[in-house]
């Protein structure tokens, strides 16, 4: 019997906090611990502790593009220029629903939206969140829009439960999330796996 890995994280927030755990999961690891940094600027101003104690166990951080650097690899680069080598940085392109959507089958299925209006290259949306919101405005399902849509006058970019709502999807094991075919439309989520699965194997 294989002995199980252990994988330490770090996220900007709650929702990548669930899709690190579902990731790491979904391809046989098992997860130690995640520092939910509550923020970009955190995530980085901590990423030097991080990275020295990749040296002697495995993490994985995900960073969301967004649009602070023209690609991943620049934010890489800049960010963390020598990772250790059990350090797997990886940038999601642009933003965490851009993976979410990237499964297309089961987003639609779990928000009521159709099939048809699920983008096919979520990684090219510059604002995925956006794209997301658009959707969950047809849903044909009222307590979904009422959760995840903001409130006329709160000045608020998504609704109350926006963030459980996602939480709920990515998490469910029989009928949310599946970060293997969501990698199939997502170029930025298949390299993670592929550099998750190098870690894994201990490579």
């Amino acid at each position: 019997m294989a002995i199980p890995v252990y994988v330490s994280g770090a996220v900007e927030g709650p929702t990548d906090e669930r899709a690190l755990r579902r990731v790491v999961e979904s391809r046989g690891g098992l997860v130690h611990r995640v520092q939910v940094q509550e923020g970009k600027a955190n995530l980085r101003r901590a990423l030097p502790g991080y990275n020295n104690a990749a040296r002697r166990s495995p993490w994985l951080v995900l960073v969301d593009l967004d649009q602070s650097f023209p690609c991943a690899a620049a934010l890489v680069s800049s960010w963390l220029p020598a990772p250790a080598s059990q350090m797997r940085l990886r940038v999601v392109v642009h933003q965490l629903e851009a993976w979410l959507l990237a499964d297309h089958e089961r987003f639609a299925s779990w928000f009521g939206v159709s099939k048809a209006r699920v983008p096919a290259d979520p990684d090219e949306l510059d604002d995925a969140k956006q794209s997301l919101l658009l959707l969950i405005g047809r849903s044909r399902k009222t307590a979904v829009r009422a959760d995840m849509l903001p409130r006329e006058g709160s000045g608020r970019r998504v609704g109350p439960a926006y963030t459980s709502r996602i939480m709920e999807f990515i998490g469910h094991a029989d009928q949310g999330w599946r970060p293997e075919s969501a990698a199939r439309r997502s170029p930025s989520l298949a390299k993670c796996i592929v550099r998750l699965d190098e870690l894994l194997r201990g490579g």
